[in-house]
């Protein structure tokens, strides 16, 4: 395979051989130029600033579905402000996709992981508090930037199979889609017969629902044209629809779940910092430290599996990675994804990761990581904009939820179906997250049916330790509460 032209980059940023010592490749250049290695990567400065500027417009949605999320109670009856939320979210984005461009210079831009808020909002803030549940997040970035640091990511990366992999990806696709379909009031739970039902009775009630399949259908129709920025579109154009329909009075405040589409105040006005530094670690005891290394571990997988693969896949469609998956700044990268963690859980936001919607700047050019630094000076503005966001309405932003969700599904394809050993682990881990509303009860089931099933083949020695360490692990998981109840009988 050709190397990329890349490799004539500065060593000190990893790979490619020395520049000529006696030319001055720095003479002339600009600051940004020198510092982001611009040229060297075959780019120009308004490359950079176009591709930061489409990348954002991918991935503004999240201003809106993070907080739509996050909107639960706890274990306390204690709710998340929206404004505070919008906030939270934004100046996570906009600090972490900033530190990614200085520090990584790549490409990439971060924002909240809704893999890893789906893990909040459906299994953590049931036993805890939205302060501890944050406190999770700080531990679980904790985590990850020391796997980066120890060289444990990529081994843990390589020891667990591709299959599983994709299927978690899967579930936690299937389990945001069902988020998005209960907020929305598309998805009931049924007052007899069976678990759910479509609506409240069996049929879809009111036009806020119905505003949710329009918005639905048609940021399908607009992906399916292959129109960037579709998910966002698709928004606009729903929230427009929602503020008509509000306005002529054909929808009542009353019918809205989140509130009627509104705009309070002015357009511009200040943030609300008041989630910042809201963490707690203590008070745990009435979970128990099982419970707390369990849900430390289920957002450990929710954040990272995505990003790494992430990370490769942007770098290669940029050009920076080689065959191997190599690219400049890599450990610098994950270690910023890593610290998303800490940095989302200390501004009230969820972990932050990366997004795959980077790729959407990169296909406008972006090479370095200027193209970040333009993408966080975007979500920094947002901070200002509150009043904006909160105009959208939460029917029609639950609709990029199940989008998202759809999106994630594509892993499917990769997936041998007409393997038994790799179809069943694979169908547990994806059913069983949305089934159980638990992320932790779908990867258990799958990683013990992977080996159970590699048993009875004869094909143990595949396993490997750190698959069986994660079965015996998960097998505790399942059989907690009997082990529990007979230890306290003997």
């Amino acid at each position: 395979m050709t190397q990329p032209s890349v490799q004539s980059r500065n060593p000190s940023e990893g790979g490619g051989p020395a520049p000529d010592r006696g030319r001055r490749p720095s003479a002339g250049k600009s600051w940004p130029d020198r510092y982001f290695h611009i040229s060297e990567r075959g780019s120009t400065v308004a490359r950079e600033v176009r591709g930061g500027a489409t990348t954002f417009m991918a991935m503004a949605y999240i201003l809106l579905l993070n907080p739509l999320i996050l909107s639960g109670e706890d274990v306390a009856g204690n709710t998340l402000g929206r404004p505070a939320l919008i906030t939270a979210t934004a100046f996570a984005a906009a600090l972490c996709t900033l530190l990614m461009g200085f520090v990584g210079k790549v490409p990439l831009a971060l924002a909240a992981g809704l893999s890893v808020s789906g893990v909040l909002a459906g299994q953590v803030v049931p036993v805890m508090t939205w302060p501890q549940a944050m406190g999770m997040c700080v531990l679980y970035g904790g985590v990850i930037c020391l796997l980066v640091v120890t060289g444990l990511r990529e081994m843990i990366m390589n020891a667990i199979p591709l299959a599983l992999k994709h299927a978690i990806t899967m579930g936690i696709g299937l389990f945001i889609a069902l988020i998005g379909l209960v907020k929305a009031g598309f998805v009931h739970a049924s007052q007899g017969g069976g678990p759910v039902t479509l609506g409240p009775a069996g049929e879809l009630a009111g036009w806020p629902v119905l505003l949710f399949c329009v918005t639905l259908l048609l940021i399908f129709m607009l992906q399916a044209r292959g129109l960037p920025g579709a998910i966002l579109i698709g928004i606009v154009i729903g929230t427009v629809i929602a503020v008509v329909l509000d306005a002529t009075g054909t929808i009542g405040p009353e019918a809205w779940g989140s509130g009627p589409p509104e705009l309070t105040g002015g357009v511009v006005s200040m943030p609300d910092f008041s989630l910042f530094g809201q963490v707690g670690f203590g008070g745990w005891g009435q979970v128990g430290v099982a419970t707390v290394s369990m849900i430390v571990f289920t957002l450990v997988l929710a954040g990272f599996f995505d990003a790494m693969a992430t990370v490769i896949g942007v770098g290669t469609e940029a050009k920076l990675a080689d065959e191997r998956g190599r690219m400049p700044g890599l450990s610098r990268a994950l270690f910023v994804d890593g610290a998303g963690g800490v940095i989302g859980g200390v501004a009230g936001g969820s972990g932050q990761t990366v997004f795959v919607e980077s790729a959407t700047g990169v296909g406008e050019g972006a090479r370095t990581g200027l193209s970040a630094v333009v993408t966080g000076l975007f979500f920094a503005a947002c901070l200002f904009f509150t009043p904006i966001t909160r105009l959208v309405p939460g029917e029609v932003a639950a609709a990029a939820l199940v989008v998202i969700g759809a999106m994630m599904m594509q892993n499917a394809r990769h997936v041998d179906w007409g393997d038994r050993g790799v179809a069943i682990p694979v169908f547990l881990t994806v059913a069983l997250m949305p089934f159980t509303y638990s992320i932790t009860a779908g990867v258990a089931a799958g990683v013990i049916a992977y080996t159970a099933i590699k048993v009875a083949e004869g094909r143990a020695r595949e396993i490997g330790a750190f698959m069986w360490g994660l079965t015996a692990i998960f097998v505790v998981f399942y059989a907690l509460h009997p082990i529990e109840a007979w230890l306290g009988a003997s």
